[in-house]
């Protein structure tokens, strides 16, 4: 088609496309340069080929030509109806294209067609001038000379002077034009992936007004035409693929990955109404795995997750629910995780020993194509607004774990490295496993003292499940007869209630359009719970120095967050007086397993310290002990008299001598002379 026909085409499908009754785009081109000044117009590619299809399809085949006929079509449009000859250059920008395609499935069939691609930004540059038209003058005859320049091509340059063939040629800055210049990486979704395939990426180019329009971790669809650069330091002849894009567009946060039908969303419907559902949905999550119905019901409101709420002063209250599994190697906790990885809409799975920070979190990384520093998202980043899925986090070194702390309470990584300071969302559900600190548990020591993962990581965690793998005879004879039948093949065993399919959907739906309220009762429920728990931490305690709490206010807001995530299960608006109910008793659950001291009281200072109150009441009973008898002497405290005092205020000599032995360990004690203690 030729140029002119293009530009005629164009500009009557601007002036008589309508859309109830209405000029759509003809409104929008008047008012480029009179409400807010824009330097673009958003096209539906779907209204131009139900106008003009042979015009559509000819953007699709030969892009640069007819984007350009569009450019020139929305001036003469601009010019008729302001009748001024200085106006800007406007883009125009197509988008909802008949196709979408998978970084994975561009070929050497789409070179120089526009394509539109969907897929995840794993790293953004800093935004650079680029001159867009390079003005050369000629120093001794003054002669000028223009040179459209290409973003994805080298920089042309002018060496010698068209008219008297001086070589003394230079760029001027002042005459050439000049527009922001962004280049970023797109890379396939990992839920598009099937096991084993590697995510393709490809880099795109953004110009102009489209510079930072996302950010690394968000998900994108862009159009754009695809350009061909060779490899640099090649000599076989491969070329590597460039998007030179036209339109890029972040898709919804919501999850969008799910296509729900009408026929679905009656399904769910009729799902919800029945009186089990919660017990049907607990069932349906790794049926092949014998038991644990409390970690797969906390699983479950993991997977459905609390309200997330902006307050009025900009506090963001988090919704996502953490949980930790913590067991004896054989008990299923990868098979547990691997699952929920195929089931959650929008999930990331790794593993902690092959995990380092900057894979977790973001890594600053040289650019090839512009030599700059940039930011490439690792998979917590990925998992924004889904699930992340962390195997053997007790195998993480220290350094590497302590990313995770932020992206689990205020859900954001800060990164500072190389120059770059930024701050990436990481809205995440995680769900992690570990092992115990030597292998398997000990059960004649307390369970939180072989949990080998610091207090402060701990505490985060809205559910702690502890696995203890314990001979039973009735019950080991269950789960070998679970597992031959499953092996022989017996479908009805493994058969879950609800469809794996299905379930998505509904865990889709339910976080998409269910945001449910707190009552009345529930709210009462709770608090009275909370209330209860916080004043039988008063009995008994008045002669300890540190008194055992055994709920906090951390907790308070799990409690929240399960009664929703509960209430979002059986897709009702309102959390009831059960809902709460039902989060209480799996609260009471975790804590009895992983927060109960000697006496076999909760006490929530074992996850936020490591230690329960009384324990470190004792300490710092040792301490004082110390501190006074070394007054004493010139050599310090003998080990006798420390137990001997000890004695006296209730602490048998076998704890004391552990507590001084951890003590010496941790620096707070030192030994001047066998048998002798001070202070440092």
């Amino acid at each position: 088609m030729e140029r002119e026909e293009m530009i005629e085409r164009f500009v009557k499908f601007f002036r008589e496309y309508t859309e109830e009754e209405e000029p759509l785009y003809l409104g929008k081109i008047k008012d480029l340069l009179t409400v807010t000044p824009k330097r673009s117009v958003t096209i539906n590619w779907m209204h131009l080929n139900s106008y003009d299809p042979e015009l559509a399809n000819e953007i699709l085949e030969h892009p640069e030509e007819g984007i350009g006929a569009a450019e020139d079509a929305i001036q003469i449009i601009l010019r008729e109806e302001f009748l001024r000859e200085d106006l800007p250059r406007i883009h125009a920008r197509f988008h909802n294209l008949p196709e979408t395609l998978l970084v994975k499935d561009i070929g050497a069939e789409h070179i120089n067609k526009l394509i539109q691609v969907e897929g995840v930004i794993t790293r953004v540059t800093e935004i650079k001038p680029f001159v867009s038209k390079a003005v050369f003058v000629c120093k001794d005859c003054g002669n000028e000379m223009v040179v459209t320049q290409r973003p994805y091509e080298g920089f042309t340059v002018i060496k010698k002077c068209e008219v008297c063939g001086s070589k003394n040629v230079t760029l001027d800055v002042d005459k050439s034009s000049f527009v922001n210049f962004q280049m970023f990486r797109i890379q396939d979704r990992p839920e598009t992936l099937k096991g084993g395939q590697m995510p393709r990426f490809i880099d795109g180019i953004l110009l102009d007004d489209i510079v930072d329009t996302a950010m690394p971790g968000d998900r994108v669809l862009v159009t754009g035409i695809l350009r061909v650069v060779q490899e640099r330091r090649e000599k076989t002849p491969v070329f590597r693929k460039i998007l030179e894009v036209n339109h890029i567009e972040p898709v919804s946060r919501e999850i969008e990955e799910l296509e729900i039908t009408p026929e679905d969303e009656q399904k769910i419907r009729e799902l919800a109404k029945r009186k089990d559902i919660v017990e049907a949905i607990v069932d349906s999550i790794a049926p092949a795995i014998y038991g644990y119905r409390e970690v797969k019901k906390g699983i479950a409101l993991a997977l459905f997750g609390g309200v997330p709420r902006t307050l009025p002063d900009g506090t963001r209250l988090r919704g996502d629910i953490h949980v930790l599994l913590v067991g004896d190697p054989g008990v299923a906790k990868s098979q547990i995780l691997r699952y929920v990885s195929n089931l959650a809409p929008r999930a990331i799975y790794t593993s902690g020993k092959s995990s380092s920070a900057a894979g977790l979190t973001a890594a600053a990384v040289r650019d090839e194509f512009t030599g700059g520093w940039v930011l490439e998202a690792g998979a917590l980043v990925l998992a924004d607004g889904g699930y992340a899925l962390i195997d053997e986090l007790d195998k993480m070194s220290d350094r590497d774990r302590s990313v995770i702390h932020e992206a689990l309470e205020q859900q954001t990584i800060s990164i500072s490295k190389a120059g770059i300071t930024a701050t990436l969302n990481a809205r995440t559900t995680v769900i992690a496993a570990a092992n115990p600190k030597h292998g398997r548990f000990n059960r004649m020591k307390p369970l939180f003292e072989q949990i080998d993962l610091p207090p402060t990581l701990l505490s985060r965690f809205d559910l702690i499940f502890v696995l203890v793998d314990e001979p039973d005879e009735k019950l080991d004879s269950e789960i070998a007869r679970h597992i031959l039948r499953v092996r022989r093949g017996e479908s009805e065993v493994v058969t879950p209630k609800i469809s794996h399919e299905l379930l998505r959907k509904y865990i889709a739906y339910a976080k998409k359009n269910v945001h449910p309220v707190i009552s009345e009762e529930a709210m009462e429920e709770i608090e009275k719970y909370y209330v209860r728990m916080r004043r039988s931490a008063k009995k008994g305690s008045e002669n300890e120095g540190i008194r055992p709490i055994p709920i906090t206010a951390r907790q308070l807001e799990a409690l929240i967050r399960l009664s929703e995530a509960h209430a979002r299960m059986r897709l009702s608006p309102i959390v009831t007086r059960e809902d709460a109910r039902e989060a209480i008793k799996l609260m009471e659950y975790t804590l009895r397993q992983i927060a109960t001291d000697e006496t076999g009281q909760i006490d929530v200072t074992i996850l936020e310290v490591g230690q329960s109150a009384r324990k470190l009441s004792k300490v710092e009973r040792i301490l004082d002990i110390i501190e006074k008898l070394q007054k004493t002497s010139e050599k310090g405290a003998h080990i006798d008299d420390i137990l001997e005092e000890a004695k006296k205020f209730g602490i048998e000599k076998q704890e004391a001598r552990e507590i001084i032995e951890k003590l010496l360990q941790q620096g707070q004690i030192y030994m001047p002379e066998t048998g002798y203690y001070k202070l440092l």
